[in-house]
């Protein structure tokens, strides 16, 4: 019987970078997305550079109808699976008062509602002959409560305590989970947009996509629970338990402001050249 390693979120930056990281250690993979468009071409690409199989399903995770019509089509196809990476994820950044409810409800269900039923699936369909790995994509933003990306942070702090306590559950099961989180990724414009905006410490704390997917899975492998890349951040995250949670968020809400502020002032030119050498480091 065959294992594959199921990864959501495939066709973004995160996503990807795992997809190829994978394939790259000869896994054969099931990779789904809500961009189908962009699902096909990853799946050929992968199977004609590594020899493996990519299959490619595409599902919306907010979308109830949608996760079970995914699930039918694996329960057809009879695949199980040694490991899992919830990378599928959102985030809108601004004023609580000023997002819609549209907004609100897609960010929960697919950082929160799709994490833990995708979990649950692949934890009933795993291959029992291997060690499950689970790997959540949370994020440094889990640690500390942030004004301007209140319902993130929150949805990535329930991540990061969801998966600590999973690995503790399942550690007599032969299966354990990592809670990746990073600090800035340069994925998608608005993510370099927003590294651009924290100045020298949005750069000093971003890292390499391509690295963190494989240090994370040699982490995950290792039986980590959680993995923060990059010293600094790491240095970051030490002193936020140094300071009570609501002087914190004051801190990280007036760091915030500044840096909209600076973003704001900034030339397009210079965004520009920012952006590529963020995307080339």
């Amino acid at each position: 019987m065959k294992s594959y390693v199921l990864i959501t979120g495939a066709a973004g930056g995160v996503g990807k970078a795992f997809t190829e990281e994978c394939a790259a250690r000869g896994w054969d993979l099931l990779i789904t997305d809500f961009f189908d468009e962009k699902l096909l071409p990853l799946a050929k690409g992968l199977e004609r550079e590594h020899g493996i199989e990519v299959i490619a399903l595409p599902c919306d995770l907010t979308d109830a109808d949608s996760r079970e019509s995914l699930w039918d089509q694996i329960n057809r196809l009879g695949l199980r699976f040694h490991m899992l990476i919830n990378v599928a994820g959102g985030d809108v950044e601004g004023l609580f008062s000023e997002r819609t409810p549209k907004e609100l409800t897609t960010m929960i269900r697919l950082n929160i509602e799709s994490t833990v039923l995708m979990t649950q699936r692949v934890i009933q369909m795993r291959d029992k002959t291997r060690t499950l790995r689970v790997i959540n994509v949370s994020s440094l933003a889990g640690f500390y409560p942030m004004p301007v990306k209140a319902v993130y942070a929150a949805s990535k702090r329930f991540i990061l305590d969801f998966t600590l306590a999973l690995n503790q559950e399942f550690s007599p099961m032969d299966a354990t989970f990592t809670a990746l989180c990073p600090a800035g990724l340069p994925t998608t414009r608005g993510a370099i947009q927003g590294i651009i905006a924290q100045g020298f410490w949005g750069k000093v704390t971003t890292s390499n996509v391509g690295d963190v997917a494989a240090r994370t899975i040699n982490k995950a492998l290792a039986g980590r629970s959680v993995y923060v890349p990059r010293f600094s951040n790491q240095i970051f995250k030490f002193f936020g338990t140094l300071l009570p949670p609501q002087s914190l968020a004051k801190l990280i809400g007036k760091r915030w402001k500044n840096a909209r502020k600076k973003n704001a002032d900034v030339p397009k030119k210079t965004k520009k050249r920012i952006i590529t050498e963020i995307k080339e480091a």
